[in-house]
């Protein structure tokens, strides 16, 4: 059975799509964006905090469905600019530890609003 996933305290989707969607103990989070869900403003230009809003936002959405990012099993980090990645890749790790989630890291010509940073998850559901 698919169930949506969406919380309040979470940035909405800009699109047609769910902030996340539950299929058994899985939780496939959208792509988040460095949105704050108060303003709907990104909280800065920077990418180290674009980052670590876009983990901020996921770890509201598996809370919603009752898990935490220690589950996570997997992430995709969109980057308009890889030169940033060390400093990305810094924030990211503020928010895991081993054993760290599988991931994939790609520059992207754009992100949706202009963000520098998008990330996705996949997380598991106790």
């Amino acid at each position: 059975m698919i169930t949506q996933i969406s919380s309040l305290d979470a940035p909405q989707a800009v699109g047609p799509y769910s902030q996340a969607i539950r299929i058994g103990n899985l939780l496939f989070v959208s792509g988040q964006l460095p949105i704050m869900p108060a303003t709907g403003q990104f909280c800065s230009d920077d990418a180290v905090k674009q980052t670590r809003q876009c983990l901020e936002n996921i770890a509201v959405i598996a809370r919603q469905a009752g898990t935490t990012l220690t589950n996570t099993v997997k992430t995709t980090v969109l980057v308009t600019d890889l030169s940033e990645f060390a400093q990305v890749n810094g924030a990211y790790g503020e928010f895991f530890s081993a054993p760290y989630p599988a991931r994939a890291c790609y520059e992207v010509k754009a992100l949706p609003k202009g963000a520098k940073v998008e990330i996705e998850a996949v997380i598991a559901i106790p």
